[in-house]
């Protein structure tokens, strides 16, 4: 990738944008590190896109990847809320940290919105803006354009353009730039691997920020749809956030090279490593998930007649894994009594543990559920 050329900077009176090439060309890769990345990625992507079909109800436990998945992606923007507190409901939270859980449940409408989606819309500039429109529905960014590419001028990092870590193109040239992107990604006449295709879109995508807010989590949430889309992945069980965020520098530093130095190949290995890593991860996930399974059916069945009603609980706890009585009631459909008779025998097997402290209102959760996503 030597002859890759990102682009270059275009005088706007007192300030310089980055006017990005256009993408949908041939690209020659022959950087042996970026192929042996390449191939490592793709072995440990279909181990786990292996596991969609190798776990029974496979989209009980997808909720909860897509939770965390929703709360890294919101803290890299800043925002506070932990997985647990995403697992509250809003009126259970201090005022104070309402607005930070509305943007982490933006997150997951997304991704169940654009998922659903893709059974009839192409992966293309509108689903990309559906996506946009509902991540900034009702949340502090519902004022910036939801749904639409900007029609102004925005940078990244500094108070002020003066001072701004990175200026985009001109928002005239985003229409063009992200019809480019689609272009690329349905050009059958040339051949580029679908993993460095969409490490690609990804770079492009950031530099072109089309939107005035959320471009940074539009553009970590199109990475596993777009694998879903080719059907790279059956399921969206791929999620870099987490990576990215532990690796915030580098990955804003790895970015930014291609952009000053036209090293495409430094930010498709460090691309290529996060999905190793989060592949790899994500297969010791769904292990200790399997373990955790069988020890609790194990346990579950010792529980005679009580067997069922425990266990349409536990698959509410796989989905979600904290409850009150009353949600136990409404799952099972057995009186409140009985569904305090029933949480204090999931208690004892391990299954929930209470962690109100209180007589009243008090909740539980699938601790050793919980602390797999943690």
């Amino acid at each position: 990738m030597q002859n890759f050329k990102s682009g270059r900077y275009i005088s706007q009176k007192h300030y310089k944008s980055f006017q990005p090439t256009e993408i949908n060309r041939q690209l020659f890769i022959d950087n042996m590190e970026v192929l042996s990345l390449l191939s490592e990625a793709d072995r440990e992507l279909g181990r786990l896109d292996m596991y969609s079909n190798y776990i029974p109800n496979v989209d009980l436990f997808i909720s909860m990847h897509v939770l965390k998945e929703a709360t890294q992606s919101s803290k890299i923007e800043g925002t506070q809320t932990k997985l647990d507190e995403a697992l509250l409901d809003r009126e259970d939270l201090p005022p104070e940290k309402r607005d930070d859980w509305e943007e982490v449940q933006n997150y997951i409408k997304a991704m169940e919105w654009a998922i659903n989606e893709l059974k009839s819309l192409p992966f293309s500039s509108r689903l990309i803006k559906g996506i946009h429109r509902v991540l900034l529905q009702g949340v502090r960014g519902a004022k910036k354009q939801p749904g639409q590419f900007r029609k102004s001028q925005n940078w990244i990092g500094g108070a002020t353009i003066n001072d701004a870590v990175f200026i985009p193109p001109a928002h005239t040239s985003v229409p063009d730039l992200m019809s480019d992107i689609e272009k690329f990604i349905y050009n059958e006449k040339i051949f580029v691997p679908e993993l460095l295709k969409i490490g690609l879109i990804h770079y492009q995508f950031e530099t072109i920020h089309p939107f005035l807010d959320g471009n940074g989590r539009v553009g970590r949430l199109i990475i596993p749809l777009y694998l879903v889309s080719k059907g790279i992945l059956q399921k969206p069980i791929l999620y870099l956030s987490d990576f990215f965020e532990r690796n915030r520098n580098l990955y804003y530093d790895n970015l930014m090279v291609v952009r000053e130095k036209n090293n495409l190949s430094q930010w498709l290995k460090f691309f290529l490593v996060g999905v190793i890593e989060t592949s790899k991860n994500g297969i010791r996930t769904f292990d200790n998930i399997l373990q955790l399974q069988k020890r609790v059916d194990s346990e579950i069945q010792k529980m005679g007649s009580r067997a069922i009603n425990a266990k349409k609980v536990l698959n509410y706890l796989y989905n979600k894994p904290l409850i009150n009585a009353a949600k136990v009631s409404e799952v099972t459909g057995i009186s409140m009594p009985s569904s305090y008779k029933l949480i204090s025998d999931l208690e004892k097997i391990r299954v929930l543990k209470e962690i109100t402290g209180g007589q009243r209102s008090r909740m539980y959760v699938f601790e050793d559920y919980l602390n797999i996503f943690k």
